[in-house]
């Protein structure tokens, strides 16, 4: 299992039965493909669709149905399209259940950096800024290193995504909860040890003393 898979799995047992849910662009995505039997959440897109599934085998793609990434889609019945100021109006009313996001980093306050690549000319950080402010919770799926360098740091050299911390990391090798104490691991992946994630992590980590085996199946 590649670890970008590892982590959409581990992510996708997060969500629970009704769950009004915002995927952000890129390993996010993968989450819709491991919903545990029996539960039903809708996913939502904030370029304006709720109820928007993976393209199925063999449709043809459309212009007008895409992801907030420009990626091909394909809708539910009984999904539904909106503009973007009812789209923003969900997201920042406290609508949103949970939003899964990337990141390039996260501290040990749980802040994070999604948005701004070093040495890459970027629009703006989208709607990152208003889905970790807005989402009742907010999980980022991101590997645990980059280039063998940590991800998650004592202070976050990037600029911030919001002053809001995120709720769960959940990364190939852990999955960590921010709390006001700090970083607390809760899991860590099969044959991975305690310090082998201690040592792929720049922040403190606090171990739970119920510390378990991620795992991957509901």
């Amino acid at each position: 299992m590649d670890d970008k898979t590892r982590i959409a799995k581990r992510v996708a047992l997060e969500l629970e039965d009704g769950d009004l849910v915002n995927l952000g662009i890129g390993l996010p995505t993968l989450v819709a493909q491991y919903l545990p039997a029996g539960i039903d959440v809708a996913f939502q897109s904030e370029n304006g669709i709720i109820g928007m599934q993976a393209l199925p085998d063999g449709a043809l793609p459309s212009a007008d149905l895409t992801d907030a990434g420009g990626a091909p889609i394909g809708a539910l019945p009984g999904a539904f399209a909106f503009d973007s100021a009812t789209s923003f109006g969900l997201i920042r009313g406290g609508h949103l259940d949970v939003t899964v996001l990337g990141g390039l980093q996260v501290d040990e306050s749980g802040q994070l950096a999604n948005w701004m690549v070093p040495g890459k000319l970027v629009p703006g950080m989208g709607g990152a800024m208003d889905l970790v402010s807005g989402a009742k919770r907010v999980i980022v799926a991101m590997t645990h290193t980059a280039k063998g360098e940590p991800k998650i740091l004592k202070r976050c050299t990037l600029p911030l995504t919001s002053v809001r911390s995120v709720d769960l990391i959940v990364t190939e090798m852990a999955v960590i909860q921010p709390t006001a104490e700090g970083l607390v691991l809760k899991e860590i992946a099969p044959g991975v040890s305690v310090e082998q994630v201690k040592a792929a992590t720049q922040a403190q980590l606090i171990v739970s003393s119920a510390v378990r085996v991620m795992p991957l199946e509901a």
